[in-house]
């Protein structure tokens, strides 16, 4: 698919092996029957109403949003296939909770932040709106692209709370790849929103290849955010720009060892995005990184098909069925 700034992707260097080829290799039938088990693991817990959660995180939209792009990923669509009927209730569930400002958020659910719920919302319902052109999809979702337009903040990027204040990398990430998935699917996207946003993403990379949480703070850089601020860059087009090449180095730190314990605050979060962008550098980096996450989160697995963290089982289950069903290059969002 098309980036946000226009530009064409690129190709594999020549003796690197193809990330497409590869990843029918790496879909090894272990890994085939873990993405069922966690599929109908999924499938069985979602709630009457289409929500997914647990604890004080029950119906949080993110989490919900999360679990339907699991669905997504294996094939299915709104209405069709194999998980198609829940597809289409977390569609429901998400539009429910639309409000007339645009803003999609449970205030049932607990929530890192408002934004943060409505950025994975709205890049789940846009993949959906470019398979399904359901007109009450489309009424909210555009109203929902407005919001995170509106609510840009002066230095580029967005936090928690939908106004214009702070910005953090994590949630200006969350935006992003929310425009990015509304661009493929047709819906307008101001160049200069995706422009500012980059400029801030830009900023805030140390000089030793990570990033910072805040630009206005500064701080240190950590696994999570940088993996998320280099898919944002790759979201936007800068394939080959020198923010890439230093925070993949920086990244390669981090390849996770089965069976090597180390810091694992946000584990799943961050190789949800570190993932996506080693897919998008591809070449030795991609058949490096896809066979060490993969095997680790086999590992991980619980016998009920589902993953668990301090957070909420579901939504670790969720971005571990999309890491591990990425080969799949199924969703537009995620395709090179």
């Amino acid at each position: 698919m098309g980036s946000l700034t226009g530009d064409s992707l690129p190709t594999a260097t020549a003796g690197e092996a193809n990330p497409e080829t590869t990843a029918a290799q790496m879909l090894t039938p272990a890994t085939e029957q873990a993405i069922q088990r966690g599929l109908a693991f999924l499938a069985q817990v979602q709630a009457e109403d289409g929500s997914f959660g647990t604890g004080p995180y029950r119906g949080n939209t993110a989490v919900t949003a999360l679990a339907g792009l699991a669905f997504l990923c294996s094939g299915s669509t709104p209405g069709r296939g194999v998980y198609g009927r829940h597809i289409d209730r977390v569609i429901d569930y998400l539009l429910a909770h639309a409000q007339e400002s645009g803003l999609i958020v449970s205030q049932r659910g607990m929530s890192h932040g408002p934004m943060y719920d409505h950025g994975f919302a709205v890049l789940f319902l846009a993949e959906c709106y470019g398979m399904s052109r359901r007109p009450d999809l489309r009424e909210k979702l555009v109203r929902a692209v407005q919001l995170i337009v509106a609510v840009q903040n002066q230095e580029g990027g967005w936090r928690y709370q939908p106004r214009r204040s702070e910005a953090d990398i994590s949630v200006t990430v969350c935006e992003v790849m929310a425009l990015r998935a509304a661009r493929n699917a047709g819906l307008f996207v101001p160049k200069q929103t995706i422009d500012r946003s980059i400029q801030y993403v830009k900023k805030s990379q140390n000089p030793d290849g990570g990033f910072m949480y805040m630009l206005s703070v500064g701080g240190q850089s950590e696994f999570a955010r940088s993996a998320a601020a280099l898919v944002a860059l790759y979201t936007a087009g800068l394939y080959d720009a020198p923010e890439i090449q230093k925070g993949l180095d920086y990244l390669a730190k981090f390849q996770p060892q089965t069976g090597q314990s180390r810091r694992e605050q946000y584990y799943f979060y961050g190789h949800y995005y570190a993932v996506q962008a080693m897919w998008w550098a591809g070449g030795s980096r991609w058949t490096r990184w896809f066979p060490a996450i993969r095997d680790d989160l086999l590992a991980r697995q619980r016998p009920d098909g589902s993953w668990t963290d301090p957070i909420c089982p579901h939504g670790a289950t969720a971005m571990a069925l999309v890491i591990l069903q990425l080969p799949n290059n199924v969703l537009p969002i995620f395709q090179r």
